[in-house]
């Protein structure tokens, strides 16, 4: 991975082509020697005939070898599409797309604005808002709908985020049973399963469990997926000092090592189906026993990870507009920018998670409008510099003068509009002018901003015979588990 985004002539480095090699050496060393636990008969008969893998009981160890062979074949560039067929991400490279997250516990009423648990009407209104922002690239579920039954919740969250938006989705499911329901849906969408692959809707999120195992349902998916080229993110979420080692380094190593693992099994079922890679590099804080999601060492072990995804050549998983705040104030201001400027510059390619706060427990959408806000701001920061004739404008320069102005020069005119960008929610007013406004903050003027999209942005709805199939899938699923 030599490419820079364009424009660009430089990005913020953390770990030289010899310690990404030392990395990845030290991943493979855990694969190969130390092993992992795989309880799922099936991808232990695919790692031993396809790898060369070694098996006592659950534990299996892959040579080296095979990780490298596997890690070749997966694609360096995903293409995802929205519902209409679309084309709406690149996945790879250093481009940089940013959604919301998924299951948090509790939010923010849109209404009331008072902290509740959250409900499935949550997850509809999320995609509804997220449909109206236009830096807003994906969109997961957002809430964890407590009204619903737990086995029902994540194909109803997929039948609500459908109907509300036309943006690509990344989903989490319980097991293969619901994951196959959305892909029917999906292959609906597109017209047939080959249809689907050719361009992929929604994206499965997929983790396995740290230390060193991969859960039997988890395997079950990352089949299904490789089966049908359903886009996979396969991503640990390590906790260092608690399920992973407290240094940068080991906590990556692991990380790489668990991913790669399933990465093997993916590729050997189906070489060429579509792989991201990452990590969650989340912190335990000692002193509260909080595993933290935006702290110093956190951004460090992100960038780390983001840059061996770049080494590796695999599209990577990411994080953006999160804060560990317990409202949207300053402190969330400040962490929303921190993190999402950092994934811009690492180029991390799928950046998720946007409107957390409470340590991922909480949501809230005023979080979601601001962040899209500082999304267009740094995409507008980093579009680089043109230095030509034109820009350089030394003929201006000449025409001007000394002790002149620029003001009323058609060069000025011919790029204001393209080189000053203008802000939605950040202050350009005079103290005079703010007061006469009503003297909003940023939080007030998200929240403004939020209900106006909810009232008079209008998603594009279902077709009648997609809503049709949408809703016999899905109410065949909840019905059949009652």
């Amino acid at each position: 991975m030599t490419d820079l985004p364009s424009g660009l002539e430089s990005r913020l480095k953390m770990l030289s082509d010899e310690k990404c090699q030392m990395i990845y050496d030290a991943a493979l060393t855990i694969i190969s020697e130390m092993g992992m636990t795989v309880p799922h008969a099936e991808a232990r008969k695919i790692l031993v005939k396809g790898a060369g893998a070694t098996v006592d009981g659950e534990l299996v160890k892959i040579p080296r070898a095979a990780v490298d062979a596997a890690r070749a074949t997966v694609p360096s560039m995903i293409p995802v599409y929205n519902r209409s067929g679309e084309l709406a991400m690149e996945l790879g490279g250093y481009n940089s797309y940013f959604g919301t997250g998924s299951d948090l516990m509790s939010i923010y009423d849109f209404e009331s604005r008072e902290r509740r648990l959250s409900v499935l009407a949550d997850t509809a209104r999320m995609a509804h808002l997220c449909d109206g922002l236009p830096n807003i690239d994906f969109i997961m579920s957002a809430a964890h709908p407590h009204d619903i039954d737990a086995y029902a919740s994540y194909l109803e969250c997929y039948r609500a985020m459908v109907s509300n938006t036309t943006k690509p989705m990344v989903m989490t499911a319980a097991a293969k049973d619901d994951i196959e329901v959305m892909w029917k849906i999906a292959c609906a969408f597109r017209g047939g399963a080959e249809e689907l692959r050719e361009k992929p809707y929604f994206i499965h999120y997929g983790e396995p469990v740290s230390p060193l195992q991969h859960a039997p349902e988890v395997l079950d998916k990352l089949l299904f997926c490789a089966d049908w080229g359903i886009p996979l993110i396969y991503s640990p979420a390590p906790i260092a000092g608690a399920t992973a080692p407290i240094t940068h380094a080991g906590h990556i190593v692991q990380a790489v090592a668990e991913s790669l693992f399933g990465v093997v099994i993916h590729q050997l079922r189906r070489p060429g189906s579509p792989l991201l890679t990452g990590m969650g590099p989340v912190k335990l804080d000692m002193n509260t026993v909080q595993a933290l999601y935006n702290s110093a060492e956190y951004y460090t072990t992100y960038l780390g990870i983001t840059e061996m995804a770049k080494w590796m050549d695999i599209p990577n998983w990411g994080y953006a507009g999160t804060s560990d705040s317990q409202c949207v104030d300053a402190n969330a201001g400040i962490d929303i920018t921190e993190l999402t400027l950092l994934s811009m510059q690492a180029g991390s390619n799928l950046n998720h998670d946007i409107g957390y706060l409470d340590f991922g427990l909480t949501g809230a959408g005023e979080l979601v409008v601001l962040t899209d806000e500082v999304i267009s701001m740094n995409r507008r920061a980093l579009v680089g510099i043109e230095v030509s004739e034109e820009t350089l404008a030394l003929d201006v320069i000449a025409e001007v003068g000394q002790g002149g102005d620029f003001l009323g020069q058609k060069h000025t005119k011919r790029h204001v509009r393209a080189l000053q960008w203008r802000p939605m929610l950040l202050n350009r007013a005079t103290q005079k002018n703010w007061e006469a406004e009503g003297s909003l903050d940023a939080t007030e003027k998200a929240h403004l901003k939020l209900v106006d999209i909810m009232t008079n942005h209008k998603p594009e709805p279902l077709s009648a015979e997609m809503k049709k199939t949408v809703d016999e899938l899905v109410d065949a699923y909840v019905a059949a588990g009652k």
